[in-house]
């Protein structure tokens, strides 16, 4: 495990349970690219400029500051910002306990962490952990962390308690501002779309989807790199027009029909059937051969 982000207290009530903080996600499925100058082919570099005194400024010497009004700033230390009075800095202190359901994570969650207990506090994590498991509910508290106050959920995991951060109220945008009319929809409709999602029901399982973007970039990295002619991905199926819903439906339900019956039924997501996977691999074995 990485070092951990922060070390403190984990608290509901007279229970405290010191706790360390670590990132539950990485970026690994993220590609960086270079920006260079087109003359040089060099990699540009961004330079801290002050247009006043026209000189470079080190990041050490930067100065953190507020504008409070146009042209005027108001300048905040480290030392400043230690003596804000907020008890979230030094721990977390759970507030409520919540049903899941209550937290609509599709729109409040944003960063997952998880939270390991110091060797002397495995029983009251595990107390706390074994209770939200059991009342199916998850812990509210907020957290100072990277500048900033938080709003987080503390709930069970994989065995462990994962803190999830979470969007405040004010930074949520309301729907209103969509343009959604309110259409009806009759019942051979909705009895016709029921019926293709249950032929394209299944277990969401994470490993078997995968980054196609990334893998794509990294093979026309290495085609430019070996000097090889850099293959065009195939074009894809010629879609009928459709005249209508219930039309678009059917078609739908029988595309999804006749997959099944030919037993090639094509993995959501970037996975390709058995038979694209074969004529990839011998397509890349015939560039093996040409290099």
């Amino acid at each position: 495990m990485p070092r951990s982000l922060w070390r403190g207290v984990l608290s509901f009530g007279m229970v405290a349970i010191p706790v360390r903080l670590y990132l539950a996600t990485e970026s690994s499925s993220k590609v960086s690219f270079n920006l260079l100058c087109p003359e040089h082919k060099s990699r540009i570099k961004n330079k801290r400029w002050c247009p006043e005194g026209d000189h470079e400024v080190a990041w050490n010497d930067v100065v953190r500051a507020y504008e409070y009004e146009k042209g005027n700033y108001v300048e905040l230390t480290d030392e400043d910002m230690e003596k804000l009075p907020l008890r979230s800095s030094k721990a977390i202190d759970i507030s409520a306990f919540v049903e899941k359901e209550s937290i609509p994570g599709e729109l409040y969650f944003q960063s997952a962490y998880y939270l390991e207990p110091e060797k002397a506090a495995q029983k009251p994590y595990a107390l706390l952990n074994k209770t939200l498991e059991k009342t199916g509910r998850v812990a509210v508290a907020k957290f100072a962390l990277r500048d900033r106050e938080r709003l987080v959920s503390i709930g069970v995991h994989d065995g462990g308690l994962i803190l999830n951060t979470l969007h405040w109220p004010d930074e949520i945008r309301s729907t209103e501002e969509l343009d959604i009319e309110k259409v009806s929809v009759s019942p051979a409709e909705l009895k016709m779309a029921e019926n293709l999602v249950g032929m394209m029901a299944t277990k969401f399982e994470p490993q078997e989807y995968k980054d196609d973007y990334k893998e794509a970039v990294m093979e026309l990295v290495q085609a430019k790199v070996e000097k090889r002619q850099v293959i065009e991905a195939a074009e894809p199926e010629a879609e009928t027009t459709v005249v209508d819903l219930m039309a678009a439906l059917k078609a739908s339900v029988e595309k999804a029909k006749k997959s099944e019956q030919a037993g090639s039924r094509a993995k959501r997501g970037g996975h390709e059937s058995l038979v694209r996977k074969k004529a990839e691999t011998a397509t890349k074995e015939k560039r093996r051969k040409a290099s």
